[in-house]
C-alpha cells in the first residue's frame, strides 16, 4: 500500500492524465513488474522508441488480426519504426531465427485451434531442433470468452516462443470480442518497452572498413526462396527469387547480372550426337576448360543467331536457311564431319553473356539479400515451343542452391530525396524497381508521397505482390494506386489509359515537383506511356505539342523523368 502523501500524489497524477498518458503509465508499470525497466523515466512524456525495425505477423480467420496488425504498423511508422506486416501463411519461416523484434497478432478458432492461415507458422514453432535466442517478442491473442478455450492459440504461441529462447517484450495480452482498447494498450506498452530496451542496449563495436576490390565484384549467394507469383489459370510464370549474399551492396534502381548455364540434358545430348569427349581440355578465352564445362557454362548453345548459323553452314559446307536454331538441332539435321570439326565450331560460338534483372528488394528493408522478378520467356520456332535460356534457368532454381551474380549500378534511375513525391509506372515485371522503391521508403520513413500504376492480364491470377501492395496502401506508404488488368473486360485497358483518366491530378503532381518513373518493356509499353504523358501535359497544362515535348525534356534534364526499360 502507498502512504497517504504518496497516494494523494498518485491520485492527482491519475486525475490529470490524458488517456494516452494513462496508457503509457500502464505499459511502463507493466514493464517495472516484469523487471525490464531499470529506473523511473524522468518525465511523463512518451518516449520515442530507439528500435527502428520490427516484424508484425498475423493469423486471422475473419480479418480482425490483419486489421490490427496494419493499424499497429501505421502507428509504428509514425514513431519512425519500420514495421514489416505479413500474414503467417506468407511468412518465410526461415526468417524466424533471424528476427530480433517480432509481434504476433493471432486469433483462436473452433475448439482452441489456430486459423487455417496460421497453421504453417503454428506447426513450425512447435517443431524441435531450433532456438530463437535473438528473438524479442510479444503476442496479442484475440478470442471470445463465450468459448471455453478462449485465446488458447495465442497462449500456446506465446509459451512456445518463450520455450525456444525468445524474450518477451511485454506479457501476452488476451482480448475478448471488444478488443480495441486492450489491443491499443498492449501496443503502446510494447512501444514503451522498445524504448526502454533501446536505452539500455550496448553500443555496437566499431568495425574497420574493408577495402573494396577494384572492378565488378562478384557475389556468391544462396537462394532463399523461389516462388511463382502467378496463380492458377495464368498464361504466365513470373518468378520471385530471393538470394542471400554476405556483404552485398546496391541501391534501389540497380540491377544484378546473372550468367546462366545451359540445361544439362541439352549438353548431354550435344556430346552424344557429336561424339566429343566431355573430359577433354580445350582453351577458351585464355582459360583451360573441359568440353563439358565449355558447353554447360561458357558458351551459348541455345537459339543461335543467324550469323552463327551461317558460320556453321560454312564449316560443314551445307546450305542452311537463314534462321535461328539451337546447336543441338543443327548437329542433328546437318551433322559435323568429325569431333575435330565439332570442337572447331563450338570454340567460335559466343561466350555466355550475363542477363540483367532490376533489383526488387531494398537495402534498408532486405539487408544482405537481393530479390529479382523473372518472367519465364516462351517463344515458338518452327512450330516448336522454346523457353528463354536465362529465364528458364532461373525458374528452375531451388532453395539452398548457390548462385553467382554481380551488381550493375544505374545512376540514372534513383529515388529522389525522401520528401519528394514519385509517380511509378510499372506493369508486369516492371513492378520490380517499384517494389524496391516502396520497401525503401517504408523502411526509412520517407515523407514523400507515392503513386503506383500497375497492370497485367488478369486481376485474379496476375496481380504481382498483391498482398504487399495492399499493405503499403493500408499503412499509408502508398498514397495512390491505379490498376489496369487488360484481359478482364472486353476492351483492353493498360496503364496509359489509367494515366489519362487521372491526368489532371498527375499533372498537378508534376507541377508540385513530383518525379516520374517508368520500368518495364520498352516497346510498346514505355512508348505508349510517354505518348499518354505528353497528352496529359498538353491537355492539363494548356500547352501545344511542341511545348509539351519541351516540358518533358525539361523534366528529364532535372532528373525528374527516368526510365528503366528493356
Amino acid at each position: 500500500m502507498l502512504g497517504e502523501s504518496k497516494f494523494k500524489i498518485f491520485l492527482d497524477l491519475l486525475n490529470t492524465a490524458s488517456k494516452e498518458e494513462l496508457i503509457w503509465m500502464n505499459g511502463y508499470l507493466n514493464g517495472l513488474v516484469q523487471g525490464q525497466v531499470a529506473k523511473p523515466a524522468p518525465a511523463v512524456a512518451e518516449a520515442t522508441p530507439g528500435v527502428n525495425k520490427i516484424t508484425i505477423v498475423y493469423g486471422t480467420e475473419t480479418g480482425n488480426s490483419k486489421r490490427l496488425a496494419t493499424d499497429f504498423a501505421t502507428k509504428a511508422k509514425q514513431k519512425h519504426i519500420h514495421a514489416k506486416v505479413v500474414g503467417m501463411d506468407q511468412y518465410r519461416l526461415t526468417d524466424l531465427a533471424k528476427e530480433e523484434y517480432l509481434l504476433a497478432v493471432i486469433s483462436t478458432q473452433g475448439e482452441g485451434e489456430p486459423p487455417v492461415a496460421a497453421k504453417k507458422f503454428y506447426d513450425h514453432i512447435h517443431q524441435n531442433g531450433f532456438k530463437l535466442e535473438k528473438l524479442k517478442y510479444s503476442v496479442l491473442a484475440l478470442g471470445d470468452t463465450s468459448y471455453p478455450l478462449y485465446c488458447k492459440t495465442g497462449e500456446e504461441v506465446d509459451e512456445q516462443l518463450n520455450k525456444l529462447g525468445g524474450k518477451r517484450i511485454a506479457p501476452l495480452q488476451k482480448c475478448d470480442v471488444e478488443y480495441e482498447d486492450d489491443a491499443n494498450g498492449w501496443f503502446n506498452a510494447v512501444l514503451q518497452q522498445l524504448s526502454a530496451q533501446a536505452e539500455t542496449a550496448a553500443a555496437p563495436a566499431s568495425v574497420p572498413a574493408v577495402a573494396k576490390k577494384a572492378g565488378k565484384q562478384k557475389y556468391t549467394g544462396k537462394v532463399l526462396s523461389s516462388i511463382n507469383l502467378n496463380d492458377r489459370g495464368s498464361n504466365k510464370e513470373t518468378w520471385h527469387i530471393e538470394i542471400a549474399a554476405e556483404g552485398v551492396e546496391y541501391q534501389c534502381g540497380d540491377s544484378i547480372g546473372i550468367v546462366p548455364s545451359n540445361p544439362a540434358e541439352v549438353v548431354d545430348a550435344i556430346i552424344a550426337v557429336s561424339g566429343a569427349n566431355p573430359d577433354k581440355l580445350v582453351q577458351f578465352k585464355n582459360e583451360s576448360v573441359t568440353i563439358y564445362d565449355l558447353l554447360k557454362n561458357k558458351i551459348n548453345v541455345i537459339h543461335l543467331t543467324e550469323r552463327l548459323v551461317k558460320q556453321y553452314a560454312e564449316a560443314v559446307q551445307q546450305e542452311i536457311p537463314a534462321t535461328r536454331m539451337n546447336l543441338l538441332d543443327l548437329l542433328k539435321i546437318y551433322p559435323v564431319k568429325d569431333v575435330d570439326q565439332f570442337e572447331s565450331i563450338v570454340l567460335k560460338l559466343n561466350a555466355m553473356s550475363p542477363r540483367l534483372y532490376t533489383i526488387a528488394s531494398s537495402p534498408a528493408a532486405h539487408e544482405g539479400e537481393v530479390h529479382i522478378v523473372v518472367v519465364k520467356d516462351e517463344y515458338t520456332v518452327n512450330a516448336q515451343t522454346n523457353f528463354g535460356l536465362c529465364s528458364n534457368y532461373l525458374s528452375a532454381l531451388t532453395e539452398e542452391c548457390e548462385q553467382t551474380f554481380f551488381v550493375q549500378t544505374n545512376k540514372r534511375f534513383r529515388l529522389p530525396a525522401e520528401n519528394k513525391d514519385i509517380i511509378m509506372i510499372g506493369p508486369g515485371t516492371g513492378i520490380a524497381a517499384f517494389r524496391s522503391f516502396l520497401a525503401e521508403r517504408d523502411a526509412t520513413g520517407a515523407s514523400g508521397k507515392n503513386w503506383l500504376f500497375f497492370g497485367d492480364q488478369h486481376f485474379a491470377s496476375d496481380f504481382l505482390y498483391q498482398t504487399e501492395i495492399q499493405n503499403w496502401y493500408e499503412t499509408g506508404v502508398l498514397n495512390k494506386i491505379n490498376l489496369a488488368f487488360s484481359r478482364d473486360q472486353k476492351e483492353k485497358i493498360y496503364v496509359q489509359h489509367r494515366m489519362l483518366q487521372n491526368g489532371a491530378e498527375l499533372y498537378q503532381w508534376l507541377e508540385n515537383g513530383g518525379y516520374f518513373f517508368i520500368c518495364g518493356t520498352k516497346d510498346p509499353m514505355s512508348i505508349d506511356v510517354e505518348r499518354a504523358l505528353l497528352k496529359i501535359i498538353e491537355e492539363h497544362g494548356g500547352k501545344t505539342s511542341e511545348e509539351a515535348i519541351k516540358y518533358l525534356e525539361h523534366l528529364e534534364e532535372q532528373g525528374r523523368y527516368e526510365k528503366d526499360v528493356y
